[in-house]
């Protein structure tokens, strides 16, 4: 009989081999991962010891890690693992200005698809959708930034969102950092299930032996029932946040939530000769 740590480490390995497909599309291979890992083994550990109301000490580091005290020297001296990827906030704007466009009911026809807004003027507009986030921010600035990432097209008729999700096509670095984010909050969310007496919302469903065609139109519902799913969610973030903006102080509003969904599709079965 498997031991949990055996269970866990064959569960974490099967669902690590498409991340390690990507790093090595992406030339990195085993030697550079596993040295880079050591620092996310440490930054966990460091977690854990914190949690636990115990001291940080290399010795202890080491013990929990299993990184030698010489690389927990020289590891937590270093940045952070992944960070000073200069994308958060450009694309947090960008993001934040696609979603309210997905969302407020000013911005759709009668079907729900998102409406081609005139770049000026009363609301819906695009420039009223961007002053309704913040005024820090130049909506021309914002778009030029929409257009770059292949999300919006600018035309005579106005500015049209182009994709019925914030996924930034032509941006490689802002498709990663969306990769990191989702994943690891997904990622989060079960290990907390797992680990604690957490009950987050970590569902999916399945289904086999389906034709090419028969996956196609279920992928096709399951975009249909997040764009439902979407809205929904998207409303109550917005009213949650403007009522603890008015009702709370700073020091309590230190929660961040994260809703998402996902499909994939592939052959089940190696194909026949």
């Amino acid at each position: 009989m498997a031991t949990r740590s055996e269970t866990v480490l064959a569960a974490v390995l099967a669902l690590f081999k498409p991340l390690a497909r990507t790093l090595l599309r992406h030339g990195v291979a085993y030697p550079a991962f596993s040295v880079a890992l050591k620092q996310v083994f440490l930054e966990a550990a460091r977690e854990e010891l914190q949690q636990a109301g115990r001291k940080q000490t290399d010795s202890a580091l080491s013990l929990l890690s299993g990184v030698h005290r010489r690389d927990v020297r020289t590891l937590t001296r270093l940045p952070r693992a992944g960070a000073g990827t200069g994308v958060d906030a450009p694309m947090n704007m960008a993001s934040q200005v696609a979603g309210r466009w997905l969302s407020e009911p000013d911005c759709l026809d009668t079907e729900g698809a998102p409406r081609v807004l005139p770049r000026a003027g009363a609301m819906p507009s695009f420039d009223g959708l961007v002053n309704a986030i913040s005024r820090d921010v130049r909506p021309r600035a914002v778009l030029d930034e929409l257009l770059r990432l292949g999300m919006v097209e600018e035309g005579v008729d106005g500015i049209r969102l182009l994709v019925p999700g914030f996924v930034p096509r032509q941006g490689f670095e802002e498709m990663a950092a969306l990769l990191r984010d989702n994943l690891h909050d997904h990622a989060a969310a079960a290990a907390a299930n797992l680990d604690t007496d957490a009950n987050w919302l970590e569902q999916s469903l399945f289904a086999d032996r389906l034709t090419a065609e028969s996956a196609h139109q279920v992928h096709v519902a399951a975009a249909r029932a997040w764009r439902v799913a979407f809205r929904s969610v998207m409303r109550e973030a917005q009213a949650r946040h403007a009522h603890d903006e008015i009702h709370a102080d700073a020091a309590r509003r230190t929660h961040r939530v994260r809703f998402g969904s996902y499909f994939y599709a592939e052959h089940d079965q190696p194909p026949g000769p």
